[in-house]
Parts: C-alpha cells; sequence; structure tokens
C-alpha cells in the first residue's frame, strides 16, 4: 500500500489525464499540482516507478508517464474506500473481472431441480441453467477472500438415480441490478481467480457480453 504522499501524486498524475493514456508530466508542474517543490515531486515519481505503480518514458519534449496495472489498482482501492464513506446503502464489496468461458457444467447443474428449488427458496429466483464465469482481476481476488468471512447461504447435495450431487455455497450478489448469486461448488475445477455466478435470466445477451468484456459484481452487507 502506498504512503499518503505517493497516493497523493499518483492522484494527481490521473487527474491529468493519465487514466486515457501516457501524459506529459514535467516535476515543476507536478510539484505545483501538489504544493511541493520540483525536487519533491521528481522523489515522488521516482518512488512510484521503484512501486512499479507508473511507468515513464523518456522523448524530446520531456517525459511521457503512464499508471501501470499496479498503480490503476491503487487507484480503485482508494475510490472504494470513499464510496464506502460517502456512499450509505451502497454495496460494501465489488468484484470486477472479464467473462471468460467456463467448462460447461454451470448448465446441466443449473437445470437439475433439487437444485433450482433450493435457489428458488434462498435466492429468490430459479437460475437460468448456465453460469457466468468472471476472472477477476487482482485487487478483486482479495476481496473475494474476504468474503469467505460472510454467511454464506449453504446449497444441500442430494442423490437421484444412484448418482450423488455435491453440496454448493452461494452468496446473494447484483449485477447491473439484476438479482445473481455467486456459486461455489463443494469441489471446484476453477481457481480462485475465477467465480461462477447465476441468474434468472442468460447474462450474456442481456447485457451484450462477449468473453473478455468487464463484468462488476456488487455484493451487500444484508
Amino acid at each position: 500500500m502506498l504512503i499518503p504522499e505517493d497516493l497523493q501524486c499518483l492522484k494527481a498524475i490521473a487527474l491529468m489525464g493519465n487514466a486515457r493514456g501516457p501524459v506529459w508530466v514535467s516535476s515543476q508542474v507536478l510539484g505545483g499540482t501538489l504544493g511541493a517543490s520540483p525536487q519533491t515531486a521528481s522523489r515522488r515519481l521516482q518512488s512510484l516507478e521503484r512501486q512499479h505503480c507508473i511507468a515513464r518514458t523518456a522523448k524530446p519534449d520531456g517525459q511521457y508517464i503512464t499508471i501501470t496495472k499496479e498503480g490503476e489498482e491503487e487507484l480503485r482501492r482508494e475510490y472504494a474506500e470513499y464510496r464506502r464513506i460517502f456512499e450509505r446503502g451502497s454495496p460494501r464489496y465489488r468484484l470486477t473481472g472479464h467473462v471468460v468461458t467456463g467448462l460447461g457444467e454451470g448448465r446441466y447443474y443449473m437445470g437439475l431441480p433439487p437444485y433450482r428449488q433450493q435457489f428458488l427458496e434462498h435466492l429468490g429466483f430459479e437460475p437460468y441453467p448456465g453460469t457466468l464465469n468472471l476472472r477477476l482481476d487482482a485487487q478483486s481476488i482479495r476481496v473475494r477472500r474476504e468474503l469467505d468471512r460472510h454467511e454464506w447461504v449453504p446449497i444441500a447435495g442430494f442423490v437421484a438415480d444412484g448418482r450423488t450431487f455435491g453440496s454448493a455455497k452461494c452468496l446473494p450478489c447484483r449485477i447491473a441490478d439484476i438479482p445473481c448469486g455467486i456459486v461455489v461448488p463443494g469441489r471446484t475445477h476453477y481457481p480462485e481467480d475465477v467465480i461462477e455466478v447465476v441468474s434468472p435470466i442468460e447474462l450474456r445477451p442481456r447485457l451484450g457480453l462477449a468473453d473478455m468484456d468487464q463484468v462488476t459484481v456488487e455484493i451487500s452487507d444484508d
């Protein structure tokens, strides 16, 4: 986590337009924005570069700075904390990931009546036969671990036609105001950076999603 002075500098660079690509930055201009000397601004840039939050490129007209993925994650963390302070009643957690193609098992399991009935009881809807699979970004993987302390809804296993179907757990959530649920099978083939989401509708066509599109999942404290 960045010290306050480095975070202030990173936010100043982002406000110069860096979220949209490389931006020209001089130590004099940055120092004026920070209320500090050019030398102090230069030290802040060096510190951010050492922590891999920015990348600098020298050109004939000066230096251009790009905020890296690590830097963007620091800004997103700060943004999420301010939202928690000022937006009372807003979702407590947010997971951001990119759509990926799953193993195809969700369609089968979500079509089984015993599972469907339990989702109806606990989530308030019968799931569409299939799941939306998301690969989480680095910050969201950490948030996902925090969610393990939440009270998840148990989904009981059952036996049908001589076959045993395992238990699972789910957590109510929303995507674009659509009620959903994160589902974690008792035995899962997915790594920790992938989550499966169920909903009452097929999310891909409803939201116009394709592989690698970014999706935000919101979870409240309720």
